[in-house]
C-alpha cells in the first residue's frame, strides 16, 4: 500500500520541472524569465531599497561537462535555471533567499549579523520529549501546505513558454520528496524513450554538497513552520549495527506483535542486514582524493564514490556488483528507501543522510582541502564546481558547500565529542601537570633571573678589564724619539 501510494505521488511528479517560489509562478515572471520577488520589509524587488540584494542576470558556468549526457536542449534541468529564468535575486552580505528575505546559513537576527552554531545530535541522545517533538514536526510538515513554494505539473514547453502556468500546491514534507525525485529522474526524450544515465545529485561529485544543502533547507523550513529556531535534524549512527535499533514503534516503527524483540515479518525492515562497520568508515575517511578518474560511479579511490557506496570500503575500487556505505542502508531498508527517486519519502532518509554528512564533515576536517579540490570541469552534467544545483531557487553552486559545516552554522555532537576527547587525553593532562609544578617553575624562573643578572654583571666587569689590558698590550714596543719624550713628559707631570 505504501509503495502504491508512493508510485502515485511520483507519477504526479513525472513531468514536473523546477523548484519554484510561489511569487515567481505567474505568466509574467515566466515570460519575462525573471524571478525577483519583493521583500516584504520594504516592498522592493530583492530588498534592494534596504541593501539586501538586487535583480541581476544569471551567470552560468561555461566549464566543459563529462560525456555521460550527450544531449542539448532535451531537459529543462540543463543549465539550471535558464530554461525558466535568466534573472534572479543576487543577495548581498549575509542575506539569502529567493527575495533576500532570509539570512545565510550560520547567521541570525533582523540584519543577519549574529553568528550562531546549532548542533545535530544522535537521535538516541534525545530525551523523550525532544524525540516526540521531532516526530510531531514531521507530521506537521506532512499536513501543512508550503506557503512559499509550488511545484509545476508541466514542462516549460507544455506551459507554452510560460504563457500558461501549470503549478500545484504541495505540503512542506512532500516538497522535499519531490525535489529529491526531480533531481534524480530520467530525461524524457519524447514518446516512450528515456535517458537513464543522468542524475544531478548522485553518482558524481555533487552528491555530498547537494544533500548537505537539502538538509539545511529542510531544517530551515521546519524552523519557519514551527517557530523553533534551534531545530536540527538528528542523525542515526548506523556503524556496526547488528539490528535495526531505530525500527521500533518508539522511533520509526515496525516490530513483531508476538515478540517485541523481533521485527514484524510484514515490515519492510525485516530484510535488514548488517550495515557498514567503523572500519569501513575509517577506510573511507583515509582516502585523500575527493574525486578521481571519470568522476562518476566508476571512479576508483574516490572518497565521494566510496562513501556513496559505488566503490568497495575495503579497497576503494569501484564495484558495480555490490552496494556499500550510503547505498547499503537504502537497499537493506527495502521499501521506499530502496528506490532512489522516492527514498526521501521515508523519514529515516533524513537521519541517514545527516550521518552521511557528518562523515563528509570528518573528511573535510581531516584533510583540509582547498575549494579547488572540487572538480571545476569535466564532471557529469550539473556537478561542476560552478554549476547551479538543481532544482533550487534561490541559486546555490556545488562549490559553495564544499566547506566546513561550522562555516554554515552547524556541527555534530559526535564530532564535538571527539574534539573533547583529544583535549581530555592529551592537552588537559599536560595542563594539570603543569599546574602542579608551577610554583617550582616560578621559583626556578626567579633564581634563573637572579643568576642571569649576576653573571651578566660579572661578564661586563671582566670584559672591561680585558679591554683595558688589551689597550696596554697594544702600546708599541719601539717608539719614535718624539713619542718617547712625550711619554716621559706625561710621566713627570
Amino acid at each position: 500500500m505504501l509503495l502504491a501510494a508512493l508510485c502515485c505521488l511520483l507519477w504526479s511528479f513525472r513531468t514536473s520541472a523546477g523548484h519554484f517560489p510561489r511569487a515567481c509562478a505567474s505568466s509574467k515572471s515566466l515570460m519575462e524569465k525573471e524571478c525577483c520577488p519583493a521583500w516584504t520589509g520594504d516592498s522592493s524587488p530583492c530588498g534592494q531599497l534596504s541593501g539586501r540584494g538586487a535583480c541581476q542576470d544569471i551567470t552560468l558556468s561555461k566549464a566543459p561537462l563529462g560525456p555521460q549526457y550527450p544531449f542539448t536542449g532535451m531537459d529543462d534541468r540543463e543549465a539550471w535555471p535558464s530554461v525558466f529564468y535568466n534573472r534572479t535575486c543576487q543577495c548581498f552580505g549575509n542575506f539569502m533567499g529567493f527575495n533576500c528575505g532570509n539570512c545565510k546559513f550560520g547567521f541570525w537576527g533582523p540584519n543577519c549579523t549574529e553568528k550562531r552554531l546549532l548542533v545535530r545530535r544522535n537521535i538516541f541522545d534525545l530525551s523523550v520529549p525532544e524525540k516526540n517533538k521531532f516526530l510531531a514536526y514531521l507530521t506537521l510538515a506532512k499536513h501543512t501546505i508550503s506557503p512559499d513554494y509550488v511545484i509545476p505539473i508541466g514542462t516549460y514547453g507544455q506551459m507554452n513558454n510560460g504563457s500558461t502556468p501549470m503549478f500545484n500546491d504541495i505540503n512542506v514534507y512532500d516538497l522535499f520528496v519531490w525535489m529529491h525525485y526531480y533531481v534524480s529522474r530520467d530525461t524524457l526524450l519524447g514518446g516512450s524513450e528515456i535517458w537513464k544515465d543522468i542524475d544531478f545529485a548522485h553518482e558524481a561529485p555533487g552528491f555530498l554538497p547537494w544533500h548537505r544543502l537539502f538538509l539545511l533547507l529542510w531544517e530551515q523550513e521546519i524552523q519557519k513552520l514551527t517557530g523553533d529556531e534551534n531545530f536540527t535534524i538528528p542523525y542515526w549512527d548506523w556503524r556496526d549495527a547488528k539490528s535495526c535499533d531505530i525500527c521500533t514503534d518508539e522511533y520509526m516503527g515496525g516490530h513483531n506483535p508476538a515478540n517485541p524483540n523481533l521485527l514484524s515479518p510484514a515490515s519492510f525492515f525485516s530484510s535488514w542486514q548488517n550495515l557498514p562497520s567503523s572500519a569501513d568508515v575509517e577506510f573511507c575517511l583515509s582516502l585523500t582524493q575527493y574525486e578521481s578518474d571519470s568522476m562518476d560511479k566508476a571512479a576508483n579511490f574516490s572518497f565521494r564514490n566510496t562513501l556513496e557506496g559505488f566503490a568497495s570500503p575495503l579497497t576503494g575500487i569501484a564495484d558495480a556488483s555490490q552496494s556499500s556505505m550510503h547505498n547499503a542502508l537504502h537497499i537493506y531498508m527495502n521499501g521506499t528507501m530502496s528506490q532512489v527517486q522516492g527514498s526521501a519519502n521515508d523519514p529515516i532518509f533524513l537521519l541517514h543522510h545527516a550521518f552521511v554528512d557528518s562523515i563528509f564533515e570528518q573528511w573535510l576536517r581531516r584533510h583540509h582541502p582547498l575549494q579547488e579540490v572540487y572538480p571545476e570541469a569535466n564532471a557529469p552534467i550539473g556537478h561542476n564546481r560552478e554549476s547551479y544545483m538543481v532544482p533550487f531557487i534561490p541559486l546555490y553552486r556545488n562549490g559553495d558547500f564544499f566547506i566546513s559545516s561550522r562555516d554554515l552554522g552547524y556541527d555534530y555532537s559526535n564530532l564535538q565529542d571527539s574534539e573533547r576527547d583529544i583535549f581530555q587525553d592529551y592537552i588537559k593532562p599536560f595542563l594539570e601537570q603543569a599546574s602542579r609544578i608551577w610554583p617550582w617553575l616560578i621559583g626556578a624562573a626567579v633564581v634563573g633571573s637572579v643568576l642571569t643578572a649576576v653573571l651578566g654583571r660579572l661578564t661586563s666587569l671582566l670584559c672591561r678589564r680585558k679591554r683595558k689590558q688589551l689597550r696596554e698590550e697594544r702600546q708599541p714596543l719601539l717608539m719614535e724619539k718624539e713619542d718617547y719624550h712625550s711619554l716621559l713628559y706625561q710621566t713627570h707631570v
